[in-house]
């Protein structure tokens, strides 16, 4: 079976930008990485990692290109994950970050499953909307409110904490 997947670049201009694709469902998540950097222009050598994701965007559990946790942790990597194993009827939603310091994200999300076409080439770009700025669009990162730990402290004035008194 193929795999039809909608990749969109999350950015804050007026512009759509995204990519359609087909791979093989046999593929590994590297090869959606690869079909996902190739698609945008980008030349592939950067860290990046899968993140499975659920209807509201939620980050979950990640996939990673290459194991950066010196054995310390369970990492399940791109090139030992099929997509299959990944992604299906009930878990639609990937997002995808590459290059880890500029943190260009996507939205990726399986679109449809269908039959092989005879005599075309997976992985397979169908559809290109939008030019990839010469930039990744900046990230604001807000904590959620959580009242547990609101307090009366203007996060300006540190001259008022006493940390030779308070020290630990």
């Amino acid at each position: 079976m193929i795999y039809r997947f909608r990749v969109i670049l999350d950015n804050d201009t007026e512009e759509n930008v995204f990519r359609d694709l087909e791979i093989r469902e046999s593929d590994t998540m590297e090869d959606l990485h690869n079909i996902i950097t190739q698609s945008f222009g980008f030349d592939g050598t950067e860290m990046a990692s899968f993140y499975l994701s659920n209807d509201e965007w939620d980050q979950g559990e990640e996939i990673s290109l290459f194991d950066m946790s010196d054995g310390l942790n369970d990492v399940r990597l791109m090139n030992e994950t099929s997509l299959s194993n990944t992604v299906h009827e009930a878990q639609t939603k990937l997002i995808y970050v590459y290059d880890f310091f500029s943190m260009w994200t996507f939205f990726v999300e399986l679109a449809e499953i269908v039959e092989e076409t005879e005599g075309l080439d997976y992985p397979n770009l169908m559809f290109v909307k939008g030019q990839v700025p010469d930039s990744a669009p900046e990230k604001v990162f807000e904590a959620e409110k959580n009242s547990e730990f609101d307090d009366d402290y203007d996060i300006d004035d540190y001259d008022d904490l006493d940390f030779e008194e308070h020290w630990n």
